[in-house]
């Protein structure tokens, strides 16, 4: 939606009255003054402008030591306003008109979440009465500056969000219209194109294809045919498609595989340039088929971007998921709105299409149990808040629950046998060691936008918890199934996980959470990888899908199982059976006995290996909010020449890496407990050596000594930090790996086996375990 008019009312969403710093009694709107900005209309997500903000003072004026804030989301990117370097980007002036002295500050924390990005204006000599201005100018360009970083990602309504203290009582108060600016996409620079996982034979599906702007925006901005070739038999499948300005994307539905088998697509523009490939379709025989969600995330009404009306929109007409959850920090979630955002997941759910599910995220401090994701089946239940810290009605506060634990007893004392939660890390992590209910709380979130938190599972299974894995984007972005990092501290794309179910509804997908059948990915080109891990019994075992240690659970017998069972096999062998299917090729498969490593497997052998070495740098300062880790360096290599990068997970167009010379790179790099890396293809494959220096890790090898097996430089704190270094082929074309392993099984307590997929692009997966276990 494009919008044209300089200001919105910020009366037209009442459950904001709290999130812009108002507290009670506040002054007449008239009094206050108002604000204007020019230019206006629209601007691409993440260029550069300049913009002229005027204040002008209401009734009041503003007395001696009285203040202004212009305050921006928390979630926004845009380059902070700084007042030293004239002809640097985001240079910013303020003046008052009647040349009233003023003090100024930029505070990332000025204001009340979710405004709490502020440049704050005192006025510290003299006054200004009515009628009187503040005039402030972002990115000034007057001394050769660029102007102001915008955002990298679209909103309809950016605002520069005023807040005046007239009367210097520090109580601020928000100016009725605030003046605002539309966000919008920039040019197409690559594509992306998906299809379904898993299907019947025969069953339809569609291809869709979208641009994408250098900030991962799905844009409108690409023209021209693109031509579609088939890898394996798609019925249905035109020759080409049109890409036409002004639309997000193209949509080619009725294509099937007639028998069982797997295809995938291979897209090219005019000039015969491969622009992208789409995951692969696979088609069996099966009960279960394959749906993507990304359930968790927020919108402008608590800490996000856009509308939740607009977030469920993008994530099923743009990131194309076919399920979707909005989960608000409950502390910001009114009354109001809450009532309104059941409405919305109703109107947005339609079974066999898109599953828009009802919850919310318990936002209790970590010292309490830490965050928490709930949901819903039906859309009239009850929020059971962590505090009511930014709802200022108290009239539903006697239903709040201040700890973890006291939440799951709430739902079991008021028989919510239905509820689903899971622990995941983002400001607030779970301490799933202080509580955890295993009735309600199914799995853990080992990736967001926020990093990776594998440690999250490891902690599960050292308390002997037996949860599924899943990942989401807890995206601030307006962007749900497609959130990429920007320019922020966000270090990686949001995920995607993956449900097993027979049928895409909310009774389905809530049935599928409770048994953990899903596998989580980090999501981006390669996220959508098709993964089977099945088990093989030579002896009869004891399936249950609800943990006989919290239930009085019945099994089934069985022979087989899948990612999430619990079984009990009271003797017999066990052979474990693992396909994976993907678009990127496959770099190896870890494969899991609890905390312990028991095998890589890899679709090459050390035969294979040429003259490419992967960096690989990985890893979080701890568990809390300030986890980034720098790894910003530089690799020299003597005795030979680097003659080509592949930069891996630099999903940040800020962070660069850059060959300085023949024989050395740079990069800027940053981790959240997520990697990155860098592929280097040397002159010769053995020969000279390579020295690499970071803030952390540093050390000089023989390329010689360097092979398949990863050579680890440890520089763990909290959590793990390390840097390795790795031999690859030249060119890896395993897009798809199966094989088959017996399993010993420990003759006491659980085998939580799972395996962990990583692709050569840097995306990857994780699957629920499944718990085997013997008779004691």
């Amino acid at each position: 939606m494009s919008v044209s008019p300089s200001a919105t009312d910020c009366q037209d969403r009442p459950w904001e009255a709290m999130n812009s710093g108002v507290i009670r009694d506040p002054i007449a709107p008239s009094l206050l003054g108002h604000a204007a900005i020019t230019p206006a209309g629209e601007f691409v997500a993440g260029s550069y402008a300049s913009f002229t903000l005027v204040y002008t003072a209401g009734t009041f004026g503003i007395d001696d030591s009285g203040s202004l804030r212009v305050c921006f989301r928390f979630a926004s990117d845009q380059g902070n306003p700084q007042f030293d370097d004239p002809s640097g980007a985001n240079y910013c002036t303020v003046e008052a008109s009647n040349g009233a002295v003023l003090q100024l500050r930029w505070d990332p924390k000025g204001n009340v979440r979710p405004w709490d990005r502020t440049l704050w204006i005192k006025v510290v000599k003299g006054f200004l009465q009515e009628g009187d201005s503040i005039t402030i100018r972002f990115g000034v360009t007057d001394h050769g500056g660029p102007g102001m970083r915008l955002q990298t990602f679209c909103e309809d309504t950016f605002e520069f969000r005023v807040l005046v203290d007239p009367i210097a009582t520090f109580n601020f108060q928000t100016l009725p219209v605030q003046p605002m600016i539309s966000i919008v996409p920039g040019p197409a620079v690559k594509f992306a194109a998906v299809m379904p996982t898993l299907r019947r034979p025969g069953e339809t599906f569609s291809l869709k294809i979208k641009g994408e702007d250098k900030w991962g925006n799905p844009t409108d901005r690409c023209s021209g045919k693109l031509y579609l070739e088939a890898e394996g038999a798609i019925a249905g499948l035109p020759d080409c498609v049109e890409m036409a300005e002004g639309t997000f994307g193209v949509t080619i539905d009725g294509l099937s595989l007639k028998e069982p088998g797997k295809a995938a697509v291979v897209i090219r523009d005019e000039s015969g340039r491969l622009v992208a490939r789409t995951n692969p379709v696979i088609a069996e025989d099966r009960e279960l088929v394959h749906f993507w969600g990304d359930m968790h995330g927020q919108s402008e009404e608590t800490i996000g971007t856009n509308s939740a009306r607009g977030y469920f929109a993008f994530a099923r007409d743009k990131a194309w998921v076919d399920a979707c959850g909005h989960q608000g920090n409950d502390f910001q979630i009114t009354d109001l709105f809450w009532a309104e955002l059941n409405r919305i997941t109703a109107e947005f759910d339609d079974p066999g299409t898109f599953v828009a599910m009802p919850g919310y995220e318990w936002s209790g401090n970590t010292a309490l149990g830490g965050d928490r994701n709930v949901f819903f089946p039906t859309d009239d239940r009850i929020i059971r808040r962590s505090s009511h810290a930014l709802v200022e009605d108290t009239t539903t506060a006697d239903t709040d629950c201040f700890t973890a634990g006291e939440l799951f007893r709430a739902f079991a004392e008021n028989g919510e046998t239905d509820v689903v939660c899971y622990a995941h890390c983002g400001g607030r992590y779970a301490d799933i060691g202080l509580a955890h209910d295993g009735r309600f709380e199914r799995s853990v979130e080992v990736h967001s936008s926020w990093g990776t938190f594998e440690w999250l599972l490891h902690d599960a299974l050292k308390f002997g918890y037996r949860v599924g894995v899943v990942c989401n984007s807890d995206g601030h972005k307006g962007r749900p199934g497609a959130s990429y990092p920007g320019a922020g501290k966000f270090g990686a794309i949001g995920g995607l996980s993956c449900f097993h179910t027979a049928e895409l509804s909310r009774e389905a997908l809530l049935d599928c959470m409770r048994k953990r059948r899903h596998y989580g990915t980090t999501g981006g080109d390669g996220g959508r990888m098709a993964i089977s891990v099945e088990a093989r019994f030579s002896k009869d075992a004891a399936l249950y899908h609800d943990d006989p240690k919290l239930f009085d659970s019945t099994p089934v017998s069985t022979r087989t199982a899948m990612m999430g069972d619990i079984v009990e096999l009271p003797s017999g062998e066990m052979e474990l059976n693992v396909a994976v299917d993907s678009n990127s090729p496959i770099l190896k498969v870890d494969l899991f006995n609890g905390l312990e490593l028991v095998e890589t497997i890899r679709p090459y052998s050390e035969e294979d290996l040429g003259a490419r070495l992967r960096l690989h740098w990985e890893g979080a300062e701890y568990r809390g909010r300030f986890r980034e880790v720098i790894w910003d360096g530089t690799a020299t290599v003597s005795g030979n020449n680097i003659t080509d990068i592949t930069p891996i997970n630099f999903f940040n167009p800020d962070k660069t890496i850059d060959v300085v010379k023949a024989a050395e790179v740079t990069w800027k790099a940053l981790t959240t407990g997520n990697f990155g890396g860098a592929d280097l293809y040397l002159e010769a494959a053995a020969e000279g050596m390579i020295s690499v220096k970071t803030p952390l890790v540093s050390f000089v090898l023989p390329i010689a000594e360097i092979g398949q097996d990863e050579l680890v430089f440890d520089a763990s704190g909290e959590l793990p930090r390390f840097l390795k270094i790795s031999r690859l082929p030249s060119a890896n074309p395993h897009r798809s790996l199966t094989f088959s392993r017996p399993v010993a099984l420990k003759a006491k307590g659980d085998n939580p086996l799972y395996i962990r997929v990583e692709l050569e692009d840097g995306t990857r997966a994780w699957t629920s375990p499944m718990y085997i276990y013997r008779s004691n």
